[in-house]
This record gives structure tokens, C-alpha cells and sequence, in this order.
């Protein structure tokens, strides 16, 4: 069985929530230990932000849910990076 350590998404967001709430409320999830976000493209009613999250156990479905719920789309996943789970005793 896998973890997703790595995620990289490209993101259409609304102006609202700044990309530092987004990252945050991101940042607050189960399993994820740091996000950047980046702004790629700004226009009169979205940005196109590249979001990096890097963890121990990202939850792509928790991150999903929590884009969704700002108002923003995932438009593509760019990178991901798994690992092996260890092994519990």
C-alpha cells in the first residue's frame, strides 16, 4: 500500500479567498505538513494559482473537497510523489 507525499495542483480560484487562506485552510488538513501557493494568472474574476503540498499522508480526496469548497476547480494534477507505507508491528 501508498501514501501521497507530493501534490501539485493547478487550480482556477474566485479573487475570494486569498491564496493565503486557501493555503491554510489546506495546510489544516489531516496528513498535510506544508503548501505553497503560487499565483500564475490573475483576471477580472479568477486566478490561476499552482498549488505544491507536501506530507505524510495527503488525502487527495480532502484536498479536493477543500478546493471545492472555496468556489475553486482543480484543473489538472501535475506532480505527484508516493511512498511506500510502512510497516505498522
Amino acid at each position: 500500500m501508498t501514501i501521497v507525499k507530493r501534490l501539485v495542483l493547478d487550480v482556477l480560484k474566485p479573487h475570494q479567498p486569498s491564496i493565503h487562506e486557501l493555503a491554510s485552510k489546506i495546510a489544516s488538513l489531516h496528513g498535510i505538513d506544508s503548501v505553497n501557493v503560487s499565483l500564475a494568472e490573475i483576471d477580472e474574476k479568477t486566478e490561476s494559482v499552482r498549488i505544491s503540498i507536501d506530507g505524510g499522508d495527503i488525502g487527495i480526496d480532502a484536498v479536493r473537497k477543500c478546493v471545492e469548497k472555496v468556489g475553486a476547480v482543480i484543473h489538472s494534477i501535475d506532480e505527484v510523489a508516493v511512498a511506500k507505507r510502512p510497516h505498522q508491528k
